[in-house]
């Protein structure tokens, strides 16, 4: 939730959040160990929680493919071959779906989405290294900080 919080967040979402990821990643990033209520998630294990509906930029062992990445646009990026528009995001999102994956569409769907939201620029576009910096990590550091300088102000 702190971590919603920190990028601009509400609170409703923020806690939703928090409840859904932990909910999800807890039990499959912790093989083997006792169930708990705090339901955390193992980093170290993060690429054991892919869902077979997701964009393929990771591979099974959790390393970043470029080339599935720059497919992205290659593939759905129409208006401008380095942003995607809401509808190209959409259709990107359908073309992951994997038959009867039901929990991996919500997964996607609501990943990108939200992605989405918080990123798109003035014109509607999510930009391809706004994307990028959400697969390296980097993006929400770079939003909490942009945030606390802004409250600092």
């Amino acid at each position: 939730m702190f971590g919603f919080r920190a990028i601009g967040c509400g609170i409703l979402l923020s806690s939703v959040a928090a409840i859904f990821i932990n909910l999800g990643l807890s039990r499959k990033t912790r093989p083997g160990k006792p169930f708990s209520l705090h339901f955390p998630i193992e980093v170290k294990n993060i690429q054991m929680a892919k869902h077979s509906s997701d964009s393929g930029v990771y591979d099974k062992e959790g390393r970043f493919v470029p080339s599935k990445f720059e497919g992205i646009f290659a593939k759905h990026a129409r208006s401008n071959s380095n942003a995607l528009t809401a509808e190209e995001l959409d259709a990107f999102i359908k073309s992951n779906r994997e038959p009867k994956d039901y929990g991996g569409w919500l997964a996607g769907y609501v990943e990108w989405k939200i992605l989405y939201i918080l990123c798109k620029d003035k014109n509607g576009m999510l930009h391809k290294d706004t994307i990028r910096a959400a697969y390296d990590g980097s993006l929400f550091e770079k939003m909490a900080k942009e945030k606390a300088s802004k409250k600092q102000k």
